[in-house]
């Protein structure tokens, strides 16, 4: 099996934690080769945790594109656009880290750069590889709940931050820090192609930054459902992660353990619309009041037999998903397979939070 040399720069929570985690648990189809990252204390724990040879700048690589497979940049969010299109300049595979870009122009011209210079550009969206994501596109698109109306996505939480992820000028915010992945996951269930209706409401409460730390995000398109997406630092009890309404029922729950029903339509009771006022047997004043028959399931992320996606329940819901992010890529420079997530897929997903801030302009920290 060929085996792809990889960079990565970068050696903070993303490079280390995420992706050099990653790869050394899939050694027969990704070498760490080299590594840049201009701390010292964690080129150190680099060295002994990873091996490769060490870097300060990631522009140490030029002149050895035909060493290197493919080069991971996780530098900090501000410098994701500049530094990939300097990578692909000068002759490398390059996968970005989220957030891709701040504009839809600034995905466009690294699009143009990558096939110009005949590369691979991907984007690290491994959450459309989550399970209960899988299992709920599944559920919607079996058709068993009818017509969607409403899809519902939340990370909320109470916390406070003051690291240079709550600022402005670093790119960042909660909508692009966390965004990119329940933006990516509403938008593939969307399932429209343009640029759909987009209302956004954000706020600072309590970050110690410029950038927002609370958004509430609603989408919608012709003949499609109603979008809602909360990213809250601000709400002590949220409820459910994934919600969706639906025609004939309903799904509620969380990466571990989902919950859906929806009633049975050949036993449910015929009514007709009436005018008149309804009366109980007795002549009494009535409500509308049936009983339909439910049906009832449940999916649990570590129960193999209950998913429709066995390949991919992880064992440990952070990494598993970016193990099959792998996977996919490796076939995708290897085998020639298709890229699953698409850069151009990603540009829509950074259209809509270019609008969000412009419809929510922040004043900055001088």
């Amino acid at each position: 099996m060929k085996q792809l040399k990889v960079a990565i720069l970068g050696q903070g929570r993303s490079g280390r934690d995420i992706h050099a985690a990653t790869l050394q648990n899939l050694k027969d189809r990704f070498q760490i080769a080299a590594i840049v990252e201009p701390l010292e204390k964690r080129r150190e724990r680099a060295k002994k945790e990873v091996g490769g040879v060490l870097y300060t700048d990631y522009r140490e690589l030029f002149g050895k594109s035909d060493e290197i497979d493919l080069v991971i940049n996780a530098t900090p969010s501000y410098l994701h656009v500049p530094v990939t299109l300097d990578l692909l300049r000068n002759g490398f595979n390059v996968l970005c880290e989220k957030p891709f870009a701040r504009t839809a122009e600034e995905v466009d011209s690294m699009i143009t750069t990558a096939k110009e210079n005949n590369k691979v550009l991907a984007v690290f969206q491994q959450s459309r590889f989550n399970a209960a994501y899988r299992e709920i596109k599944r559920i919607i698109e079996s058709g068993i709940l009818g017509r969607i109306i409403q899809i519902s996505e939340q990370y909320s939480g109470f916390n406070r931050r003051w690291d240079w992820q709550t600022l402005q000028e670093c790119n960042a915010g909660s909508l692009y820090n966390t965004g990119p992945h329940p933006v990516d996951h509403l938008l593939q269930l969307l399932n429209y192609d343009g640029m759909p209706e987009v209302k956004c409401y954000m706020n600072r409460v309590n970050t110690f930054g410029d950038a927002e730390d609370y958004v509430k995000l609603i989408m919608t398109a012709p003949d499609r459902p109603v979008i809602d997406l909360e990213i809250s630092c601000c709400n002590p009890y949220p409820k459910f992660q994934y919600s969706v309404q639906a025609q004939y029922g309903g799904l509620c729950g969380d990466d571990s353990h989902l919950d859906y029903k929806y009633y049975v339509r050949e036993t449910a009771p015929e009514q007709h619309l009436t005018r008149v006022p309804i009366e109980n047997a007795d002549g009494t004043p009535a409500y509308c009041n049936e009983k339909l028959e439910w049906v009832e399931k449940s999916w649990n992320i570590n129960d193999v037999t209950t998913s429709s996606d066995a390949s991919y329940v992880p064992s440990a819901p952070r990494q598993e998903p970016a193990a099959a992010f792998y996977e996919m890529l490796y076939n995708h420079i290897v085998n020639n397979a298709p890229l699953e997530i698409t850069p151009q897929q990603v540009r829509q997903q950074i259209a809509v939070m270019e609008e969000c801030h412009r419809q929510n302009p922040m004043s900055r920290l001088s």
